[in-house]
């Protein structure tokens, strides 16, 4: 079984590249038993955020998401929490 990090960081990475790594990150945690994951996607000008959080939105392993909270990353941070297996 493949080791998967709890957190994926997509800091500096175009829309694309990003979106590409987080829908294999999202489905290797699925595959590792992780039952929720970090993703830093910056807070810059927002553009990476939303569109990690509109992939995140309609993505089949994606339980539920939410910024992080003080001391987690503010909203430079989406906490994500997976679907059981």
């Amino acid at each position: 079984m493949k080791t998967v990090d709890g957190e994926l960081l997509l800091r500096r990475l175009t829309v694309e590249e990003a979106l590409d790594r987080l829908d294999q990150y999202l489905y290797d945690a699925f595959m590792a038993g992780l039952l929720s994951v970090r993703i830093v996607h910056g807070k810059g000008t927002g553009t990476l955020r939303r569109a990690v959080h509109e992939s995140l939105a309609r993505h089949p392993l994606v339980k539920s998401y939410r910024l992080g909270d003080y001391g987690e990353g503010d909203y430079g941070v989406t906490v994500v929490n997976l679907i059981n297996r």
